[in-house]
């Protein structure tokens, strides 16, 4: 009889052990008790995207509604890794609920943006066991908050630091773990225009591990020679995309063309959208002088071109930062949205 009592308890444990890596316990007062895995194969979704990022501490009694019915996706910016693997807490945790439930609501895709210190970074993924730490960390966070998608945004692994093979393995077992839960990983990444260590610590491998790349086209002051004060050109638009199609071999259906919500100065000074419509900047503009300085900015003309260049050569749009849009129809949101239809 003892026998056979332990042999049960052993069969219990073990089956137990066979289905903990399926099951992802959450809370008793946040939802179901357990959260199980989806069945079937994961497919990734291909379609046209328009992505904001966007603060998670930007209040909920502020935010702009409206203008998540011209976005497929929003990325809550930032959760930061810890030594060892694991997650600071986010710094307004109940107002990111909020924040997320909302773009639910409106049925907009979610996920959290990664991003933090790059000697953190490349410390845990050189070590297999913190590498996996991280991973289950991250997963177990998209899972019990319900989003739809992981973006990583580490900046930037240097293949001088061998941090490209490091960021290749945690891509692809990070991009394994979420899709056997049908989530999407997205990584934002460089402008690509320069040779070097940065450019090169994006690999094939994890290109190939990921859903879409969000192609950071801006912050470039004196990257084209025909406009060298402006940081987002058009042109600088058009290299930053052939670069990374041709260069390094991202494909079409997952390149994502960055674009800004705000203007710089020559002395690489930032000035929001929405704060220079309201010190009279044209809307349909590229540059206004303000204080005596010229802050260049996309304004709707060229994001409407941007968003048409990034339908022919890519396959979306991404924006920095949703609150620094403007409302009604001097909205860029709404002008990338008018012309991807």
């Amino acid at each position: 009889m003892i026998k056979n009592f332990f042999i049960y308890s052993l069969l219990l444990v073990t089956v137990f052990a066979s289905c903990k890596k399926d099951v992802i316990w959450v809370p008793d007062d946040y939802g179901a008790a357990e959260v199980k895995k989806p069945e079937g194969p994961y497919v990734a979704d291909k379609s046209f995207k328009s992505v904001a990022y966007c603060y998670h501490t930007n209040s909920i009694n502020t935010f702009d509604t409206a203008k998540l019915a011209y976005i497929t996706h929003i990325h809550f910016a930032f959760l930061n890794p810890q030594e060892g693997g694991t997650l600071q807490t986010l710094t307004n945790f109940a107002n990111f609920e909020k924040l997320k439930n909302l773009a639910k609501e409106k049925g907009v895709k979610t996920a959290i943006s990664l991003s933090g210190s790059e000697l953190i970074y490349r410390t845990i993924a050189a070590n297999e066991k913190t590498r996996k730490i991280f991973i289950k960390n991250i997963v177990d966070f998209a899972v019990r908050y319900g989003l739809d998608g992981i973006d990583l945004d580490w900046e930037y692994p240097r293949a001088n630091h061998g941090s490209d093979i490091t960021f290749s393995l945690f891509m692809q077992e990070l991009s394994a773990e979420l899709h056997s839960w049908h989530k999407y990983l997205s990584m934002a990444v460089t402008a690509g225009l320069f040779a070097g260590p940065v450019k090169d610590g994006i690999t094939p491998e994890a290109i190939a591990a990921v859903d879409f790349v969000n192609l950071m086209a801006y912050d470039g002051i004196g990257t084209d020679a025909a406009n060298p004060n402006h940081h987002s050109s058009y042109n600088m638009a058009e290299r930053v995309l052939n670069i990374w199609l041709t260069e390094k071999g991202l494909p079409k259906e997952k390149a994502i063309l960055g674009v800004p919500l705000y203007g710089k100065n020559s002395a690489n000074t930032a000035r929001t959208y929405v704060t220079l419509l309201a010190d009279g900047a044209n809307a349909n503009d590229d540059q206004f002088t303000v204080g005596g300085s010229t802050y260049y900015y996309n304004g709707i003309n060229t994001i409407k071109a941007k968003t048409t260049l990034a339908k022919t050569s890519g396959n979306g749009i991404m924006f920095w930062e949703f609150a620094q849009d403007a409302r009604g129809a001097n909205s860029l949101l709404k002008a990338a949205y008018d012309a991807s239809r």
